[in-house]
């Protein structure tokens, strides 16, 4: 059975960079079909989907996150992680590493998820 768990920084402040990781047991990264993905819940707000890394190793970034976000990975270690830079109290959320399955044409949504990590950005 694949579960995911996140770790980090709970506190960032202000104009520095987040940053996360996830690491994965029961699976591989590369594994085919499968996308690793990380995804986060400001206060108040709805689920916010960053991006992932695909088992190839091809990256995508939700296009408003683009230009500060960056997602990597360890296949030694079983480990994927996020990046954000230069924080705002806007990206306060508990950040959740996930799996999305795809094949081809047809996209069969998230099957595991990590626990969830709350992230505070402030000074």
């Amino acid at each position: 059975q694949v579960q995911l768990q996140e770790s980090g920084p709970g506190l960032v402040k202000p104009s520095q960079t987040l940053s996360l990781t996830c690491t994965v047991s029961g699976g591989s990264l590369t594994n085919n079909s499968h996308y690793w993905t990380w995804i986060r819940q400001s206060p108040g707000k709805g689920l916010e989907w960053i991006g992932y890394i695909a088992y190839s190793g091809v990256t995508y970034y939700h296009p408003s996150l683009k230009s500060r976000t960056s997602i990597s990975r360890d296949t030694s270690k079983n480990q994927f992680t996020l990046q954000v830079n230069y924080v705002t109290p806007e990206d306060t959320a508990v950040y959740y590493c996930a799996r999305e399955i795809a094949t081809g044409d047809d996209y069969y949504g998230v099957d595991v998820w990590g626990g969830g990590t709350l992230v505070t950005v402030s000074a």
